[in-house]
């Protein structure tokens, strides 16, 4: 963290217990959670009297500049686990905390901030005196539910989100930025578009793709099965469900199942909903003797898969609790696995920049502290292997220390979002665990059974999270190749309509996406409506049309360009459309 940045969160720091202190003075009865730093800002979670409205955020920011006013230096200090017992005795949240933090045999002392007359359990750092925050340079912007420590089995708390800058001037350009966000967010697009929706009576987190969102899911379903295809993967389909024999061998019962759908029960036998891909893959694989001959073998699925999330989490397309990945899982020699970890890395790159996915950070996830399998030199070299394929990839990185999963580490791109957050969307996995679970072998050139090396890759990550990407960078207004409706044509009276049908026909045949408008309303409303639609090409008919036997143009993005014949117009357009034909990518 550089001092820009670590100045800021120092700042953010100090305002959650801010926050806090003010959230005090409003409210007799508070039982205070946690307040943190997150990206952008800071929250603090409260069980409170009432529910939060939107009309207390205002009042509450008065009473945070009434103590920022105070002017007073920010204290630290630290004490024993009883003496901090006996200041939050009122307080079972804390206190839970503090039972927790004393278990620490080499640090049972507990360290305390306080803000005028309010004190808080923190471990800093903070900027040590409220002189130091600018006043005018914070907001509160919403609030939501919580269960206390994010698990559903505990109380509903109430989190209060705010952002602090170190000037008006940053805080404005947020704010702006976060307008402007709020436009492109891909729930509200995707509703005025009609994309997808949920229903209640479906469930949370469940998806209903429209006719419009489904054909853009279709095409780039198409084109990225093509490219799989072209460059060496094999196609596979599995079920939605599994034994639950199945998951106790990959392990998923036993590290898994609290993000695992209740068992269904057929025939006195226990079935699962699939949280993942891998084991039926493996089955494929161990359904026949392998040689060495025969790898790197490398199968792709679209598999849809199910995940319980908590209901606080869910969000659009983004957070979901059935989602489709872009599954692939390569299982290859150990001389073979850099030449494959490079070649899938570059395959996902080729991917996202074919969408137009260009602002995306690398990151080599590491060896988890507190739980995995494989030695060290195991990992090790596998960390190498993914650093090695990102610096050959020509990408700068970042290590995400601790990152990787209990199995083996990883290479995440993740993609920004319209606010400059963070989505993981490509994965590249290796994997220690699940070969020797379900006892996947080769014959090798020395006669004897080895044991291949897995990696699970995905491109997209999850088709849903990848199209709310796709819906925020493009504003909705995707481009010609992949618009689910690439051509309007509106008739100026009905007496065109008849030629406009016979367009429609035409570039039908040719492959076009067409929508014709031949209702009652006047030509203006109709083009207004395909704007609104954002239909990437609007064709208006009319007298000399007919006549001439052509079509005047308007474009999305390059206005009015005037009468052409259809073939001039197919010229026009042909590199667009050629951004979208798969592409073999050279070893």
């Amino acid at each position: 963290m550089n001092n820009k940045n670590a100045e800021l969160y120092k700042l953010r720091h100090a305002m959650a217990h801010i926050l806090a202190y003010a959230v005090k003075q409003m409210f007799n009865d508070v039982k205070f959670g946690i307040g943190s730093v997150i990206e952008d800002g800071f929250y603090y979670d409260f069980e409170l009297p009432r529910a939060i409205i939107s009309e207390d955020l205002e009042l509450i920011e008065r009473k945070m500049r009434e103590i920022i006013g105070m002017g007073g230096d920010i204290g630290c200090e630290t004490i024993s686990a009883e003496a901090t017992k006996e200041i939050f005795k009122t307080q079972p949240y804390k206190l839970e905390l503090i039972n927790e933090l004393s278990q620490n045999p080499t640090n049972p002392d507990i360290s305390i901030y306080t803000i005028g007359e309010f004190q808080d359990l923190c471990r800093g750092p903070h900027i040590s005196s409220m002189k130091d925050i600018n006043p005018e340079a914070f907001k509160l912007l919403r609030f939501s539910g919580a269960y206390w420590k994010g698990d559903s089995q505990n109380p509903m708390l109430q989190r209060i989100y705010g952002t602090a800058w170190q000037d008006g001037k940053q805080l404005k350009e947020y704010l702006l930025k976060i307008e402007e966000a709020a436009k492109r967010d891909h729930r509200v697009l995707g509703a005025q578009l009609d994309f997808f929706s949920s229903s209640q009576e479906i469930g949370q987190g469940l998806v209903l793709w429209h006719p419009k969102g489904a054909m853009v899911r279709y095409l780039l379903e198409k084109f990225s099965q093509s490219v799989h295809i072209m460059n060496g993967y094999e196609w596979v389909y599995s079920p939605h469900i599994g034994r639950s024999s199945l998951w106790k061998t990959s392990g998923h019962l036993q590290f898994y199942k609290d993000s695992m759908y209740n068992a269904i029960e057929i025939d006195d036998e226990e079935y699962y909903l699939k949280p993942m891909n891998c084991p039926f893959h493996i089955m494929i694989y161990n359904s026949l003797l392998r040689s060495y001959k025969d790898l790197p073998i490398r199968y792709a699925e679209y598999g849809t898969v199910y995940r319980y999330e908590l209901s606080g989490v869910l969000q659009g397309l983004t957070r979901v609790r059935g989602f489709t990945q872009d599954d692939a899982h390569i299982i290859c020699t150990s001389e073979q696995i850099h030449n494959e970890v490079v070649k899938a890395l570059k395959f996902s790159l080729y991917i996202l920049e074919s969408f137009g996915m260009h602002d995306f950070k690398a990151y080599v996830a590491t060896k988890p502290e507190k739980k995995s399998i494989g030695d060290d030199d195991t990992w090790n070299s596998a960390i190498q292997c993914l650093k090695d394929a990102v610096v050959e990839s020509g990408l700068e990185y970042e290590i995400d220390d601790g990152g990787g999963a209990f199995y083996g580490p990883k290479i995440d791109l993740k993609l920004m979002d319209s606010l400059g957050r963070e989505w993981q969307c490509s994965t590249i996995q290796f994997d220690f665990n699940l070969p020797e679970r379900f006892g996947m072998s080769y014959i090798g050139a020395d006669g004897m059974k080895h044991t291949p090396i897995m990696v699970h890759r995905a491109l997209f990550g999850s088709l849903e999270r990848f199209f709310a990407m796709l819906i925020e960078h493009y504003n909705g207004d995707f481009p010609l190749w992949y618009a689910p409706v690439q051509i309007g044509i509106v008739p100026i009276n009905s007496c065109h309509t008849e030629y406009a049908e016979k367009l429609v026909k035409k570039l039908k045949v040719l492959g076009m996406r067409v929508k014709l408008d031949s209702g009652n309303e006047k030509m203006k409303a109709k083009i207004r409506k395909m704007e609104l639609e954002k239909v990437p090409v609007v064709f208006v008919v009319g007298d000399r049309e007919v006549s001439e036997q052509g079509v005047s143009v308007r474009s999305r993005r390059n206005g009015d360009l005037g009468f052409m014949t259809l073939e001039d117009f197919l010229v026009l357009i042909k590199p667009e459309l050629d951004m979208g034909i798969p592409k073999y990518l050279d070893d």
